[in-house]
């Protein structure tokens, strides 16, 4: 009777544990993995090392782009190794797939970095696995200068963006914004008495302050107004409360419908939260915006590629020609660190008095 009881108790338990955890090599607790090639319960232990990791990312208030970008990475890792017959949780598959992607697949050295950085958070991050001479894989970039556009240039594509898209655009120069955060703004986040824009939780959860061009005052207060109106007909129709982040729904009850908190540039269209299920306006896509940034880039002629983020490259170079201490400009920008800011200067020079060509003295 003992024997059965320790064949139930003992055995079978520890056969169990070495199929759920053993085959990849990942414990209960995630804390080590070994060489072990992949078998029945492969699919189990990748499914378990992802949802680990996206709680992990919600948990350190990874942005939601991030979140997708990384799991997606992962995703596509977790593809080519089934491909391959090879074991997921081998330093030399990682290896082997940061190769895959330069090698067969030509990506971008950025596109190979952030494929790095996915896999890096899901082994030591989640897995608190160390991944021996990963970096040597790791693609090296070399310093590139962004695209930046001459202030002639930038009135001339601004000039081909009418409506709302064309207030969202000149705003988006004029104040430095990223798309992200331009299309995010609540009503409350317009400073009007102080002439200031409030960017909340921009990149790497950071607030930061910046510009309101004096010339949008007026524009920008007509627009609300019309916003205020589609508000009102939305609470009508009960579908007035917006989305907030950070459960201040439930610290503040009330917000949701209130005027404040409302974006200030909404959709179009009513739509269904997919967490919540209520159907409530959003802010308007950053795809749509992105789209009336390039018809109005190709109808300037501006032949420069030419995206959104352009005119935020454009704010600070131009802020730097005035004459403006490149600390101010780090702060309006938001950037943690001013190396990161000094790549305008780069800029400037070559937009500034540039040396003749010797051709033209011969």
């Amino acid at each position: 009777m003992k024997a059965v009881e320790l064949y139930l108790n003992v055995f079978l338990r520890e056969q169990k544990n070495s199929m759920a955890y053993g085959a990849e090599g990942v414990g209960p607790e995630g804390s080590a993995l070994s060489e072990q090639g992949v078998d029945g319960a492969s699919a189990v232990q990748r499914s378990d090392a992802l949802a680990r990791m996206k709680n992990l990312l919600k948990l350190r208030h990874y942005a939601s782009k991030t979140q997708v970008t990384y799991v997606g990475w992962v995703e596509r890792y977790f593809q080519y190794t089934r491909t391959q017959s090879i074991a997921w949780n081998s330093a030399d598959s990682v290896r082997a797939y940061l190769s895959f992607l330069a090698t067969q697949r030509n990506v971008a050295s950025s596109t190979q970095n952030q494929a790095f950085n996915s896999l890096l958070f899901l082994f030591r991050e989640t897995l608190k696995v160390d991944l021996p001479d990963i970096n040597s894989v790791r693609a090296k970039r070399g310093p590139k200068l962004p695209v930046v556009l001459s202030v002639e240039e930038t009135q001339c594509v601004l000039a081909h963006a009418a409506g709302t898209a064309g207030l969202m655009l000149r705003l988006t120069y004029g104040a430095g914004l990223r798309v992200s955060e331009v299309v995010r703004l609540r009503v409350q986040d317009l400073d009007f008495d102080h002439d200031t824009v409030m960017v909340r939780s921009g990149k790497g959860d950071k607030d930061r302050s910046t510009v309101l061009p004096a010339s949008l005052v007026d524009e920008l207060k007509d627009h609300l107004e019309r916003v205020h109106f589609l508000h009102t007909e939305d609470l009508e129709k009960g579908c007035g409360a917006v989305w907030l982040p950070n459960a201040l729904a439930r610290k503040y009850p009330n917000a949701p419908v209130e005027w404040n908190w409302q974006y200030a540039f909404p959709a179009a269209k009513l739509s269904v939260d997919p967490e919540s299920g209520k159907t409530r306006r959003h802010h308007v896509s950053e795809k749509s915006l992105q789209k009336s940034m390039r018809q109005a880039a190709c109808a300037s002629g501006v032949t420069k590629h030419v995206t959104t983020h352009t005119l935020r490259h454009s704010f600070a170079t131009h802020l730097l020609m005035q004459g403006v201490n490149i600390r101010e400009v780090q702060e309006l920008l938001g950037h943690k660190n001013v190396d990161t800011t000094m790549i305008y200067t780069h800029v400037v020079r070559t937009m500034s008095a540039r040396p003749q060509s010797p051709l033209d003295t011969l």
